[in-house]
């Protein structure tokens, strides 16, 4: 039998996943990326066995990130038969990824305070009715 060493999630770890959720990150992708800034790299079964995810979960989360090109990932082949392992780690600062979000909160609100200021112009140009 192999020994390995399973980091953990710890409370500071679970406020950061809170905080990115806050700011618009799913649940399976902020635990999975708050796993991947403790360690080098894992395994998807490492990353199932410490947040609790199921791995159909950390495979979407790793499919969207790898999309946004926040992860990358290798495989690794297994001794014995079987699918090669997929190993995964965090290939952007994490700093950048808060700033896409960062990003994406401004834009969203200059949207809306774009369309407040339309809605003022438009209100002022509509005619009082008096009502007798």
């Amino acid at each position: 039998m192999k020994d390995s060493e399973v980091k953990m999630l710890d409370e500071t770890d679970h406020v950061f996943i809170e905080m990115l959720r806050d700011l618009g990150m799913s649940r399976n992708a902020a635990t999975t990326m708050a796993y991947l800034m403790n360690v080098n790299e894992a395994s998807s079964r490492e990353i199932e066995i410490s947040t609790g995810l199921r791995q159909p979960e950390i495979s979407l989360s790793m499919r969207f990130m790898c999309d946004k090109s926040w992860v990358s990932m290798r495989s690794e082949k297994k001794s014995g038969k079987g699918r090669p392992m997929k190993i995964y780690s965090l290939a952007a600062p994490v700093d950048a990824i808060i700033s896409y979000y960062e990003n994406q909160i401004y834009k969203e609100s200059q949207a809306t305070i774009s369309a407040i200021k339309k809605l003022k112009v438009m209100s002022k140009q509509v005619p009082l009715t008096s009502s007798k």
